[in-house]
């Protein structure tokens, strides 16, 4: 199971959580990484904690002033990144191009979406991963696997439909362990999450309880 953290731009210690993560990681036949902002990617990696960015942009070496190169974030230490999160949407042609950069950068890539429909189109697209992240659950506590696990169930089906070389993940209100059990049990590998560890006044207790049933 991948339990991907991540840290938005929340007021957090980046590399507070950062080092629980990979302490975790150390505990558990789970996968954990964390995807910090940008400008910490490198403090961040050299904890030892695998690490991912929040987002790389569809563009190559450039005039591409205030922009995230995929080479950059690779070079700071991400080994992944995220692509068309729900609060960082991207035309599809433009997802194609943010992947198509995290390949050329030898980056995994995980492609988020809302629906079991745009699921199948971003697999399509040929990423590692993606995620079905219903906006309206995200930050709520309340994880899409309760609220609505057909949504779940009809996202692994469209993945699978279009490429099933493609994983499936599970986000949007994903803070505990039983919602890992649950996302796990509908058919996903792995959950992305951020404010149950990155807004948590204990991130390890949060982070222990996530991977306990696992």
């Amino acid at each position: 199971m991948f339990v991907l953290v991540n840290l938005k731009t929340y007021p957090c210690d980046p590399l507070e959580i950062a080092t629980a993560v990979r302490d975790v990681d150390e505990t558990t036949d789970a996968r954990l990484a964390v995807a910090p902002q940008a400008i910490h990617i490198e403090r961040v990696a050299e904890t030892g904690v695998e690490t991912w960015a929040q987002h790389v942009d569809p563009i190559e070496h450039g005039s591409n002033t205030g922009h995230t190169l995929a080479e950059s974030v690779a070079d700071a230490g991400a080994v992944g990144t995220l692509v068309n999160h729900s609060e960082r949407r991207l035309k599809l042609a433009d997802i194609d191009g943010a992947v198509r950069a995290a390949e050329r950068a030898d980056l995994e890539t995980v492609v988020c979406a809302n629906n079991p429909e745009q699921i199948g189109a971003g697999a399509a697209l040929g990423p590692d991963a993606v995620a079905v992240e219903p906006p309206e659950l995200i930050g709520t506590g309340t994880p899409v696997s309760q609220a609505d696990p057909g949504v779940v169930e009809n996202a692994v089906v469209a993945a699978e439909n279009v490429d099933d070389d493609v994983s499936v993940l599970c986000g949007a209100g994903i803070s505990t362990g039983e919602d890992v059990t649950a996302a796990d049990d509908l058919g996903t590998e792995g959950v992305l999450l951020a404010s149950g560890v990155a807004k948590a006044d204990n991130p390890r207790a949060a982070l222990d309880d996530l991977v306990e049933p696992l």
